[in-house]
This record gives C-alpha cells, structure tokens and sequence, in this order.
C-alpha cells in the first residue's frame, strides 16, 4: 500500500499535474488535427523531457497519449477527417450526426466513452502488472531472448497493408539498430568510416523523421485537398437515455481494447475496428449503422482508449512496447535510466503507480475539455496546413537536434523523414521500423548473453519451459495462415454429421 501512496503522491505535486495538463492539450489538440498523430507528438516531446525529472516526463508522455487517442475523435465527428487512425470508426457514425446538427451530443458521447474505457483498463493494469513483474523475475537472457523474438513476430499485424511488409520493415529497424560498436565482442560494424555512428543510431532523431517528416512529406501531397466543414455547431450532450442505451457496448469494447492493448504489437486502431464490429454484432438496430448511431461512437471509442492502459501492461512489466507510441514511451524509459522488464515493478513500485496515476487523471483532464471545450476544438481545425506543417518541421529540427546537441543528428531524421514517407507510400508501416529499431538492441544482446552462458550450445535454450513456450507461440502465429484452414476444416469435420 505504501508504494501506491507514494505513487499517487508524486502525481498530485502541483508541477506535475501541471505537467500532465500540459500533455493532456497538447494530446488533445495534435489529435484532432487531421495528419497529426499521438506517436508523432511523443516522438516530438521526448527530446524536450530530458531535463526532465523521469516521474514527470513519463507521467506528461503517458497523458498526451491517452488524451491523443480522444482527441482524434474531434475531427473525425466534426469533418469526417479522422485525427487519428484509431478514430477512423468512429468518423462512420458520428460525422452523420454531426451532419444532423447532433455534433455535441456526439462529442460527449465519444468523451464520456473514451474516458470509461481508459478506467476500466487502468484497473486492470493496477492488477496485471504486479502479477506479470512476478512472472518475469523468472526471466533470464535467454527467456528475454524468446520473448523478444515473439514480439518482433507480431509487428506482422501491427499496421500497413501487409504482414510480409511489416516483417520487412521489423527486420529493417532490427538492422539499424546492429550500427554501432557491439557490447559483447567489441567488434564495429556498419559504421562506415563515421564517427557519429559508433554508438549506434539515435532513435530520437529516427522517431522525429518517421513520423513527423515522414507525414510533412505525405500531407504536402494533399494541400489543396478541402475538408467539408460544418459551420453550425449545435452544442447539445447526451443524455442519461443515451448512456443507458449504450452502457453495454461500453463495458464490452473496454473490455476488448483492454486485451488487444496487452498484446505485444496490437494497438488502438485495432482495437477500435473491434469494437465497431462487435458493437454491431450485437446490436438491436444494426441498421442505424453508418447513418449516425450511438453504438457506432461509443464501441470505438472505448476501445480505443482502453488499448492505451492495456499497452502499458507489457511495456513497463515485460519491456515489450504494446504499441507504437508505447514504443517511444519505452525509448523515454530507457533514456531516462530506467529497466523496464523484471526488476521494474520490484526496484521502483512508486514510479508504476505514478504512471497509473497521471493516466486517470488525464482521462478526467480530457473528459471536462471534451465536454467543455467542443466549440474551442472545433476551430482548431481551421488552421491552414500551409501554416501548421512549416511550424512542425521547425519543431522537428529543434526535437532532433536538441538531444545530443548535433547536426548529424538532423541528416538521421531528414533521411527517416524520406524513409517513412516512401515507406507508407508502398504500404509499409512504420511503426513497426520503430519497434524493430527499439527490440533490436535487446534481441542481440539477450542472445548473446545466452550463448556465452550455455557455451554456445543452442539445444540448451530449450531446457527452459517459458523459452520452449515463446518459441511455440511464436511458430504458430507465423504458421498460421497456412495451418489455420486445415485446422478449420478438421474442426468443422468433427462437428458435422456423421
């Protein structure tokens, strides 16, 4: 009990809650602008929380992620231009609402349900996370070689328009991450004559270029494109028959998104299609469905904030980011000399329960804005992107050259910036680059610390149960999509007539 309380009482400092304030706006403002998105803003942010204390750095990241999932619901209710990618769902009911002059009524609802899902998964990874940091105490090189090699296999569904291209991309970042002098052998490689490179490459500024640069480049292609905007805002929020009628879509879309946050690589986009799909499963009235129903806004929503507290659950107590913003948060950890994984939970309990804490408190920041600030939000999107993206590009080049104070560092982030844009322009995410690039350091070195513990002997990875069980796992979630039909096909055997 008495970690919580220290936990809790580090959040409630009043320059740390300012702190979380702070990424609350800004999570709320990047989110309803359309292109921006919460991983791009972490990624902008990191360099600016290295004087930073690591409570109030990681509390401020961890709000403007929750607040960023919300925000991309604003535009999307508003002109149909989703934010964010997991508001896209949510952009098929609520902007034919919006249409009806229904936009408030709308907002609150996609307030209230974001805000429901974040609780219900931060209860639950209050619980989860002290059982799974018992689990990994059990974990030595070659269990976290297993694991690793687990989660780099689910980049195959994390994003982009095929898992083969996200496999590639995964094993692009992987490689990346190998420039630089090896801790094990002391050998240099992939340095190619360049001093900067010997200690590897700086995600910071690989991060800024992917996501920001990347999308400058992208968004530059649509400048002349015209949202549809409506110039009547009715401000009207939902009402007690509203919730009524949706509390059992809430509870099971949270519950969704809470699971398919845990998962290594899953996030809230996913989560939100989820959701959307289930909630009309199992509603009444499917044929409201894309004409401005109250399940359409609130399935999605819930899951998708949901997905933010599941997410943490692996990366704090396992080290395996569960999404990519959640990535960058990892990247944060580690910058700020933390070990996520085993010991976390044991060596510093206070620091689990201050992310926990500024989490809640960030949904209810984002509650009152999103119930409260509707009109304000609305303008927001008015800026002319001929004026947003120079800004952002300004911040870029300030973001990556103020993390280790080098001009090199901004030739990294222009040459990921064209990376990430040529990237998704082929269908490659990349955000699993960016996890490659984070698990890569760690894959090779819990491999290499393996094989000097067993002599180089590779039977002996399988003397381990948990190694035996990742790699088990791991081999079924690629071989899948072939085994899956034949697997199929017997079961409907057996449950056929005889």
């Amino acid at each position: 009990m008495e970690p919580v309380i220290q936990g809790l009482t580090l959040v409630f400092d009043p320059f740390n809650i300012a702190l979380v304030f702070g990424g609350v706006l800004i999570g709320v403002t990047v989110g309803a602008l359309p292109g921006l998105s919460s991983p791009m803003a972490v990624a902008l942010l990191l360099p600016f929380t290295i004087t930073l204390d690591p409570v109030p750095a990681i509390c401020m990241m961890a709000a403007l992620y929750c607040a960023g999932t919300f925000g991309g619901s604003i535009t999307a209710i508003l002109i149909n231009a989703p934010g964010a990618p997991p508001a896209a769902a949510t952009a098929l009911d609520g902007y034919p609402m919006a249409k009806r002059g229904e936009a408030g009524r709308a907002l609150g609802l996609a307030a209230v349900s974001s805000v429901l899902g974040g609780v219900f998964s931060l209860i639950i990874f209050l619980f989860a996370a002290p059982l799974l940091a018992k689990l990994a105490l059990k974990f030595r090189p070659p269990e976290y070689f297993a694991l690793t090699v687990f989660a780099l296999s689910m980049l195959a569904s994390i994003s982009g328009k095929s898992s083969l291209r996200n496999l590639i991309a995964g094993a692009f970042g992987v490689l990346i991450g190998t420039a630089g002098i090896h801790l094990t052998t002391g050998v240099e490689r992939f340095t190619f004559g360049i001093y900067e490179l010997t200690e590897g490459v700086s995600f910071v500024p690989v991060l800024i270029g992917l996501f920001a640069i990347g999308e400058l480049l992208g968004q530059s292609q649509v400048l002349n494109v015209a949202y549809e905007r409506i110039t009547s805002i009715v401000i009207k929020l939902p009402s007690r028959e509203d919730f009524r009628r949706v509390r059992w879509t809430i509870l099971r879309s949270s519950g969704i998104g809470t699971f398919i946050g845990i998962l290594p690589a899953e996030g809230a986009t996913v989560a939100a299609i989820m959701g959307y799909n289930e909630a009309k499963r199992w509603s009444k009235n499917k044929e409201e469905f894309g004409h401005g129903a109250l399940e359409g806004i609130a399935g999605p929503e819930a899951a998708n904030n949901a997905a933010t507290g599941g997410a943490m659950v692996p990366t704090l107590a396992l080290g395996i980011p569960g999404s990519a913003t959640t990535a960058i948060i990892l990247a944060a950890l580690i910058m700020h000399g933390f070990r996520p994984g085993p010991y976390l939970m044991q060596e510093t309990p206070h620091f689990i329960y201050a992310i926990f804490g500024a989490m809640l408190v960030a949904n209810f920041m984002f509650l009152g804005i999103g119930l409260g600030g509707a009109k304000v939000f609305s303008r927001i999107t008015l800026i002319p992107r001929q004026l947003l993206w120079p800004a952002v590009f300004v911040f870029s080049m300030v973001g990556a050259y103020s993390f280790a104070s080098s001009v090199f560092d901004i030739w990294v982030m222009f040459i990921s910036g064209v990376v990430g844009f040529l990237m998704k322009r082929h269908g490659f995410g990349p955000a699993p680059l960016v996890m490659g690039l984070i698990l890569g350091k760690l894959v090779e070195e819990s491999l290499s610390q393996s094989m000097i513990m067993f002599d180089n002997n590779w039977f002996r990875f399988f003397e381990s149960p948990i190694v035996v069980f990742f790699f088990l796992i791991t081999a079924t979630g690629l071989l899948w999509p072939l085994i899956g039909p034949r697997v199929r096909r017997l079961l409907g055997r057996k449950n056929g007539p005889t």
